[in-house]
């Protein structure tokens, strides 16, 4: 019994139900089969409620091939219409599975040209490269990463905070980023599942710069900023800022975008989030989890791309790269958001 208990909690969500959706179209086919045999026996039946219960259940497959085989309740017209509705609900979680085991596996390079008017000219064409939520991505991923950020030519490279600390996991991630080439530098927050403490060392001894409710100058006109994690500590958007000159374009970075509904955004550009992961498990990309509003307070506001602050301040919420623990990712890839900033009037 512990062996099985064990294996139980050590399979992935996805591949539990991946077994769970066999068993129980492999049942409803050998209800059918089962059916057909006692029918031809003259022994007693299994109840049509029972056979149409199992093939709506997601058993419409097992159900479809049992009616195929056995050559039972063919011609029952409401078995007909069972089956098909039968097999469009089992093919919903097929889907998402086979979308889950491959192209949400595959890391996303979304490229985004960013105008604003703000935007110092002496320095278009700048690429920013932002990365969040890692949380245990295989390092080898992270490897990967890195070599794909080094072919694109990015010019300074940002953190959103989340990564895997049990184990010091965080650091072999730490070192997968150190390989990345930005030559203005590499810069990181905290979330709401780092030890900031540990997480800003590690950054440090990576050549990685935190940044802790303060900011930098990148450039002339163009100041940097960042704040703390909003469920651990304690973020200050004005003291982050507090830094910056009078039209300066100021990007801030927080990794909940909660943030910037509660705190004002005043002569802020541009903030950069993660924290939502597009809801992780979305119905066809449609975050339904965060209607639960346990994640962020806004429902599907910060589920995934641009939105705005309480004060009309475009955000953009990654979908993050990792996976939280063995919650896989389904119908919300894995992203690397890379902007491409230009002095251009938004229209």
């Amino acid at each position: 019994m512990r062996f099985i208990t064990s294996w139980i909690f050590r399979i992935r969500i996805i591949e539990l139900f991946s077994i769970l959706l066999i068993l129980i179209n492999v049942l409803t086919f050998c209800l059918y089969v089962i059916d057909k045999r006692r029918a031809i026996s003259k022994k007693f039946r299994i109840k049509e409620s029972i056979l149409l219960f199992f093939t709506l259940v997601f058993g419409g497959i097992g159900a479809l091939l049992g009616m195929l085989l056995a050559r039972h309740k063919t011609k029952r017209a409401k078995f007909r219409i069972a089956v098909t509705l039968g097999l469009f609900i089992a093919l919903i979680p097929v889907v998402h599975i086979i979308h889950g085991l491959t192209f949400d596996k595959v890391v996303q390079y979304v490229e985004i040209d960013y105008l604003s008017n703000s935007w110092p000219s002496g320095i278009d064409g700048y690429r920013i490269a932002f990365m969040s939520d890692i949380h245990t991505t295989p390092h080898e991923t992270m490897d990967k990463v890195a070599v794909e950020l080094n072919m694109r030519n990015i010019d300074l490279l940002i953190l959103g905070g989340d990564f895997a600390m049990q184990g010091g996991y965080y650091q072999g991630s730490m070192k997968s980023i150190a390989q990345i080439t930005a030559p203005d530098g590499i810069f990181g927050v905290d979330g709401n599942h780092d030890d900031y403490m540990r997480l800003n060392e590690a950054m440090r001894q990576h050549g990685i710069t935190p940044l802790d409710n303060d900011g930098i100058r990148i450039h002339d006109g163009f100041y940097l900023a960042g704040v703390q994690d909003m469920w651990n500590r304690s973020p200050d958007i004005k003291a982050a800022v507090s830094g910056a000159d009078t039209g300066d374009f100021i990007l801030l970075v927080s990794h909940n975008p909660d943030v910037s509904m509660v705190q004002p955004t005043e002569g802020v550009d541009l903030i950069l989030s993660g924290h939502t992961h597009n809801g992780q498990i979305s119905f066809f990309g449609i975050p339904l989890y965060l209607l639960r509003k346990n994640i962020t307070n806004y429902g599907m506001h910060f589920a995934h791309g641009f939105a705005e602050s309480a004060d009309g301040i475009p955000v953009y919420t990654s979908k993050g790269i990792g996976d939280y623990y063995t919650v896989p990712r389904i119908f919300s890839r894995p992203e690397v958001v890379i902007f491409t900033m230009r002095s251009e009037v938004c229209e």
